[in-house]
Formats: C-alpha cells, sequence, structure tokens
C-alpha cells in the first residue's frame, strides 16, 4: 500500500485580542491507502482544527501558518479555491461532529445528498436521487425512499448521522474525516456507527481519519494512532505498540483514567486522573507543554522542547525520557 495523506510541519494559528493561539503545531502524520489513523486527545487540544486544516476550511482569524499537505503527492495547500472545492467532498470528505449543526434544517434530506452528487458526479435529477436512496441503503437506512422526503429534525441522532455518513461517501472518496462520530450517541448506536465506518471502509478502500477522545474507539477502529495535546502529537505508533507499551506520560495517564472492571469489584481501588489543567494555547509554557501535569519532570523539561524520536520501531515518542543516546 502507498501513501495517501503526507502531513509535514503543519501549523495553524489564530490571531485573538490575547495573542496568537497555535491550535495546530507542526503535526507530521501519515496515513496510508486503506488504513484507519486515529487522532485522539483531550477536547481543545487540536484535534478538529488538524481535520479543517487539511480540509482547508479553517475560519477566521485562523491561518495555516506554515507545512504542507500533501495528497496523493499533491499539496492541497497550493491549490486555488476551485481546485480545492473540486476535491473536497468528492476526493477527500468530512463526517462533521454535530449532524444537527451540519445539515441544513430546511432541506430535505434527498436535496441536501443529491446536491452533492449532481455537483461532482454530474448526475441528473432522477440519477442524482437513486444513487442517494442506494447510498442511505448502504449505511443501513432503512426505508430510503421515505427518509429523502423527511427533513433533519424528524430523524434521530442515529440516523442524522448516518445520514452524514452516506453524504461523506457518496461520491466514493479516497480519504473520509470523521470527527467524533459517535459522540452524544448511546452506546448501542455508537457501536453501530463504528461497525459501519468498519464495513465501508472494508468495502470502498477508503482510508479514514478517526477522531476521538476515546480511546476504546481506537482501539475498535484504528491500525495507527496519533496522541494530541496542546496541538502537537506528542506519540505516534500503531495501535498494537501503543496499547501494549504506552510511553508518553500523558499517553499512561489516559490510559490509566480508562474505568476499569476491578474498580467495581469490591476492591479499594480509584480511577485515576492526570493532574493539572491543560495550559492556554496562547501562553504555552516554555520547554514540554504538558510539564506541570507530569510526574516525570526534568529541568530540562522546563528549558528546552523535545522532538518526535522514534523509541521503538515505527513508534515514536515527543518526550525527554526517550531521547536517543
Amino acid at each position: 500500500m502507498g501513501t495517501l495523506l503526507e502531513v509535514k510541519n503543519l501549523s495553524t494559528h489564530f490571531d485573538t485580542e490575547y495573542g496568537v493561539i497555535k491550535a495546530v503545531d507542526r503535526v507530521d502524520l501519515t496515513i496510508d491507502e486503506g488504513d484507519t489513523l486515529g487522532v485522539v486527545g483531550e477536547s481543545g487540544c487540536g484535534k478538529t482544527v488538524l481535520a479543517l486544516s487539511i480540509m482547508r476550511l479553517i475560519p477566521s482569524p485562523g491561518k495555516v501558518s506554515s507545512g504542507s499537505v500533501l495528497f496523493n503527492g499533491v499539496d492541497l495547500l497550493k491549490l486555488d479555491v476551485e481546485e480545492m472545492r473540486r476535491i473536497r467532498g468528492k476526493d477527500i470528505s468530512m463526517v462533521f461532529q454535530e449532524p444537527m449543526t451540519s445539515l441544513n434544517p430546511v432541506l430535505r434530506i434527498g436535496d441536501q445528498i443529491t446536491e452533492i452528487i449532481r455537483l461532482h458526479m454530474g448526475l441528473r435529477r432522477r440519477e442524482a436521487t437513486n444513487h442517494a436512496m442506494e447510498t442511505l441503503s448502504l449505511v443501513g437506512m432503512p426505508s430510503p425512499e421515505k427518509i429523502i422526503k423527511n427533513y433533519p429534525h424528524q430523524l434521530s441522532g442515529g440516523m442524522r448521522q448516518r445520514v452524514m455518513i452516506a453524504m461523506a461517501i457518496c461520491c466514493g472518496p479516497k480519504l473520509m474525516l470523521a470527527d467524533e462520530p459517535t459522540t452524544a450517541l448511546d452506546v448501542t448506536i455508537q457501536a453501530q456507527i463504528l461497525e459501519l465506518l468498519r464495513r465501508l471502509k472494508k468495502e470502498t478502500g477508503a482510508s479514514v481519519m478517526l477522531i476521538t477522545h476515546d480511546l476504546g474507539v481506537i482501539a475498535q477502529a484504528a491500525e495507527h494512532v496519533a496522541v494530541v495535546y496542546t496541538g502537537q502529537v506528542v506519540e505516534y505508533a500503531s495501535v498494537e505498540s501503543l496499547f501494549a507499551r504506552p510511553l508518553h506520560p500523558y499517553t499512561v495517564g489516559l490510559m490509566e483514567s480508562i474505568p476499569k472492571i476491578d474498580a467495581v469489584s469490591g476492591r479499594d481501588e480509584y480511577l485515576k486522573a492526570i493532574s493539572g489543567t491543560v495550559p492556554s494555547l496562547h501562553n504555552l509554557p516554555q520547554g514540554c507543554t504538558f510539564q506541570d501535569r507530569c510526574p516525570h519532570t526534568m529541568q530540562i523539561c522546563r528549558e528546552e522542547e523535545p522532538q518526535l524520536w522514534e523509541h521503538l520501531p515505527a513508534h515514536k515518542v515527543h518526550c525527554w525520557l526517550y531521547k536517543p543516546k
């Protein structure tokens, strides 16, 4: 398999009255053809901004300040608006975090899907409607001929999420960015959506960037994972390597904060939490940004920023504990 997406030294900043916010800070990552990359981290760490930067949908006053986004060898950041519009929705699509705010409340579901199909595939209205119903069937929607006549508020949360996925895959994209696709859904529906994404990836051969704050979702659905903190990738590895041996203290903290069955077995075990709070992105400390929350902080952590070093084969970590000797 070849590399489909290669992000190099990508930074996205927002100029605000409080200063410059480094929402994405010198990120490097790759996604291979047919692969799923999980991007995990706390709320506000820059996961969504990373996806929007790739899609070139950063709202003002934000801007991509450096780096490149190579998609099939083409730098998306160098394309003009019309060239990017032709790629967005057709070759690269995005499932947004909250369907109710992403779907147009005054348009029927069918109109919203067929608009994408007619724009990128050039089909006539009847052909586009048939293709829309076929896509809704593919994502497991019952009675698609009825669904296309409904408005978003007439559907449940899980059904709206399936509509969003249908809109994302209707033109056969090579890469799909899924931003918290299971947020606000009950556990049963979450499992159905994850299974749907796995099945669609297998059937269509598309690659997926799966953004989430849930390591359980990553374990189920991804092959590789990038752990993000304050806009930086602090650990990058295969899912198997990360869960077998998490290296960065932040990743270890995330792992330890997962509730375990033993915690309700009658033993005196407490759920562990990462101490402190995430620093303000417009006033980050010198050196490592995790220094005030880390149990292993050294003097060098407060003076110099570490690099993303490869400590194990194909397992990189952004921490002074693992500086090559």
